[in-house]
């Protein structure tokens, strides 16, 4: 059996708001930690049946990115969720609200910024 360890650093100011996180892992080709300005780490916990989450975001990241963030993760949950339970309906519909919500958060940033 391999074991593969992913380490992630954040560095936090005095109010403990991260400024900056970086992330390494055993079995990546990169040779120093790559930084990122926001993660989200979800964990089952199969015991209480319940979901353990991290989410952090740095004070650089921008709305428009946190969006394409977003969207990025649900399309990946659709993929993840369709490997495991092979519903391709409900793949789909996590997909179809993954578009409906970024074309609804232009549309939004669109507007305000007219007026």
């Amino acid at each position: 059996m391999t074991e593969s360890n992913i380490n992630i650093n954040v560095q936090l100011d005095a109010d403990k708001i991260p400024q900056q996180i970086s992330w390494s892992a055993s079995e990546s080709s990169a040779d120093t930690p790559q930084r990122a300005k926001a993660m989200c780490l979800s964990l089952w916990d199969g015991i209480d049946k319940s979901a353990l989450r991290i989410d952090l975001w740095t004070n650089d990241m921008m709305v428009d990115e946190m969006a394409d963030f977003y969207y990025q993760i649900f399309v990946s949950m659709a993929d993840t969720f369709q490997r495991a339970t092979k519903h391709a309906e409900l793949t789909n519909e996590i997909k179809s609200f993954a578009q409906k919500f970024h074309a609804k958060f232009i549309e939004i940033e669109e507007a305000k910024n007219k007026g």
